[in-house]
This record gives C-alpha cells, structure tokens and sequence, in this order.
C-alpha cells in the first residue's frame, strides 16, 4: 500500500545504515531525483532524466547513508532519506571533493584528521519530520565515530538564484559564523559571490533565520561555520554556501543527543563497524555502476 503524508509509522519500522549493494545505492539515486529534479523543477540532463536517477562520476567512490521504511513491502528497498558521504581518505586517491568545483578547499589542508564531505541530502516529501533528519543525523553521528571524523563540511543551499533575496541570511552567516581563516574555504574565482551584503548592524537575526532553509539552521544548531564567499549553482536552482561543522565543538546537549557513542539511540543502527587493522583488512568491493563522464 502506498503511504499518505498522514500515515503514521512507528519508529521500529525504521532502519538506518550504510547501502550493501548498487540496487540500494539506485534507490538513494531514485530518491535524489525525485526530490531534486521532480520537487525542485529542476532541468536534469538527459542521461539523468533516461535513468530517472540523480548520478554523478562521485557516487562510485561515497559510500551512501540511508533511512529505509521496512513498513513498505516494494520491489526495491524502500529509501525515504539519504545523504552522500566522501572521505577525504577516498578523495585524496580517487575523485577528488565535489565542493570543489565551486570553492577553493585547499585551506582545509591545514586541518587535521579524518574529514568527510557531506552532500546530495534528501529526505522522501511524504516523511519530511523532525524524526526523520534524527535518524539521519545519528547515522551521521556513528558514522563519524567509525572513522575517527573530526570535521564535516559540504555544500548547503539555498532555494533561488538571487541572492538579495537571501541577503540578511547571507549577511549573517557572514558576520557571525564565518569558520576560522586559517582553514576557511573560498568561493572560487569566477564564481564568487560576496555574502557581506548587509553591514553587520543592519542584520535583523529573526529575518535571517526566516530566511534559511531548515537543514542550514539545524547545522548552525549544532555549532556550525560557513566559509567565504557563495557561489550560484543555475544547474539546480540555487547559491551554495560552503558549511562546515567541527566534530568537537558541537554544542554539549546535540553532542549527547547525536554524538555521544554510548547513547542507546545509536544501537542497532547498521553499517558503521570501524575499519579493520591494515592487517585483517579485507578489500572491500568497489561498486561496479559506471557514472556519466
């Protein structure tokens, strides 16, 4: 039976881990579309729009988080959220970030440790809820913990191609979350768009957070920063602000509700297992779709 907006799902029927294999990863592809191109009115390109599935030459290489409604009996595994995550272990041999292709990220150099990229975020319109992203974000957070992350950073968008439609937001992410310049990204030249729009006195804070979608307003929640500089992404309708979100510095009471390994709400959630010493280590396998070049 296909669920309404209003049915209710208990939170047992809920399943959140990584993809085993690449029909989960197309479903979490499905969805993407789906969200981006469908309920966005966003133009696909044509590969996309033949497949019906949001890809990118990046897929390969990230491993896929997904929230699964085991309520539903369907032919394919029943996404109804998803984000992308690449290391920068991975990145560094492979494809590289995909933020890189709208900011300088060579100051995150300087910044120790494990990082991931964190994008393609969505969650199914008809379970759009504050439980939801919570199981999101506690996959994010036990994903973290198996790989010693120390920062999250990625892409956050606003809906809109002009940002003086979003100017106090920008204004005031500008003044009052810019992340440390020592590891802050840049917009990069050519596509940098200056978020200082509004001097500091004339932001309104309440303004600016009717402004904001929610996911960019959950990160700030938890302690994040924005880099310098937006960029306007005509591909999907919006202009990107780079976000980064320091794994230590979350605020106590989100770091115990979603980062606090020995929290009972992390156990059970699949697919996060610590990598094995190189010496036990298995080779894992690589998926074998081939993305659009």
């Amino acid at each position: 039976m296909e669920r309404t907006k209003t049915s209710p799902v208990g939170a047992n029927h809920f399943e959140v881990r990584l993809t085993k294999n690449q029909r989960e990863v197309e479903a979490a592809q499905r969805l993407r579309y789906h969200a981006f191109y469908e309920g966005m009115g966003v133009s696909p390109k044509v590969d996309v729009k033949r497949a019906g599935l949001d890809f990118d030459k990046f897929d390969a290489h990230c491993d896929h988080l997904l929230v699964i409604d085991r309520s539903l009996r369907a032919s394919y595994p029943s996404v109804v959220g998803t984000y992308r995550l690449l290391r920068r272990s991975v990145a560094d041999t492979r494809c590289g970030f995909y933020s890189a292709g709208e900011f300088d990220l060579s100051p995150l150099q300087n910044y120790p440790g494990e990082i991931v990229e964190l994008g393609r975020s969505c969650v199914d319109a008809r379970y759009r809820s504050k439980a939801i992203m919570q199981r999101l974000w506690s996959g994010l957070a036990s994903y973290a913990q198996a790989h010693d992350i120390t920062l999250m950073f990625g892409c956050a968008s606003f809906p809109g191609v002009d940002p003086k439609q979003m100017a106090t937001a920008l204004s005031y992410l500008r003044h009052h979350h810019a992340a440390p310049k020592s590891w802050r990204p840049k917009a990069l030249p050519g596509r940098y768009v200056e978020m200082e729009i509004l001097k500091k006195h004339h932001v309104d804070e309440r303004h600016a957070l009717r402004e904001m979608p929610p996911l960019i307003k959950g990160y700030l929640r938890v302690g994040g920063m924005v880099g310098e500089g937006a960029v306007i992404d005509r591909g999907f309708n919006t202009v990107d602000v780079c976000l980064l979100v320091e794994i230590g510095n979350v605020a106590r009471r989100y770091r115990h509700h979603y980062l606090d390994y020995k929290d009972k709400r992390l156990v059970g959630v699949r697919g996060f297992e610590p990598p094995a010493p190189a010496s036990r280590r298995r080779c894992s396998t690589r998926l074998s779709y081939t993305p659009k070049p």
